[in-house]
């Protein structure tokens, strides 16, 4: 997989060189490059931003830079091959440009999984009041565009945002994480948070490993974890449940959630009452 960030802060990105990321880069598992959005401008003073259209407070990033910048990383991603102004990159599959923003959709476990398969990302981090709109408007010509969110607030900028879903979406890619089974007990990976873990010692200062998980019984211990998401899932996200597909509910795991207090109907999960 190749990954671009365009940014005005690239030493941002400096964490991108650490953990199993950056051993991924090392590795040539991900081609990861950051680029720095002042290099494609054109003045001495090597400005990115101007006030914006109809007043209000703060600046906008300009459009020519993030034109010039965008076009060159899509380039850089065929491979040697070239594209037009206003192309598609590859004569195929097109880049996915993310555009981190509160006005995008929220960032989700499954949106990881799916862009995990892409080929090539694209990530445009804004500061200010954001990017000129135009930029996102003539980028759908030659890239699959995405405005996305981290959660409902702001950042100062897209760096953070960026930082996070390259990690949530470069460990997903094959050989990222050393061990696979992994990623399938991790929180949101079934629509559920993950259940509590624990290591050694036994016992510390006067807290218990629970004793289930030191019986030997597999069985068990499986039912007792997919209890305890659902607990956790019931205290923390609520919300989640809401969303949960109840036809893939075990008998077990209805008994569960009736002791809960939630009713369980053939394709929903409701709280009573």
């Amino acid at each position: 997989m190749r990954i671009d960030v365009v940014s005005i802060f690239p030493e941002y990105l400096a964490a991108l060189d650490l953990s199993l990321i950056g051993k991924a880069r090392q590795d040539g598992l991900l081609d990861l490059n950051v680029h720095d959005l002042r290099d494609f401008t054109t003045d001495r003073h090597r400005t990115v931003d101007d006030t914006p259209y109809g007043g209000g407070a703060g600046m906008v990033m300009k459009a020519e830079p993030w034109a010039q910048a965008l076009a060159s990383v899509a380039d850089a991603g065929t491979d040697g091959g070239t594209a037009n102004d206003g192309g598609t990159s590859d004569g195929g599959t097109r880049p996915v440009l993310i555009v981190p923003s509160p006005a995008g959709a929220v960032f989700t476990q499954a949106m990881a999984y799916e862009l995990a398969e892409e080929k090539h990302l694209v990530f445009a981090c804004g500061r200010y009041e954001g990017i000129d709109e135009r930029v996102l408007e003539w980028a759908g010509e030659r890239f699959d565009v995405r405005p996305v969110s981290l959660g409902d607030y702001v950042l100062n900028g897209g760096e953070v945002a960026v930082l996070a879903m390259v990690e949530a979406i470069g460990r997903l890619v094959p050989g990222v994480v050393g061990n696979p089974e992994s990623l399938v007990e991790e929180s949101h990976s079934d629509g559920l948070l993950e259940y509590p873990v624990y290591t050694k010692p036994s016992s510390w200062r006067e807290r218990d490993v629970p004793e289930i998980l030191l019986s030997g019984n597999h069985g068990k211990i499986a039912q007792w974890r997919r209890e305890q998401q659902l607990q956790r899932t019931a205290a923390r996200r609520p919300d989640l449940l809401d969303k949960f597909d109840a036809s893939q509910l075990t008998k077990a795991d209805k008994a569960a959630l009736t002791a809960l207090g939630y009713e369980v109907t053939k394709d929903r999960i409701l709280p009573r009452g």
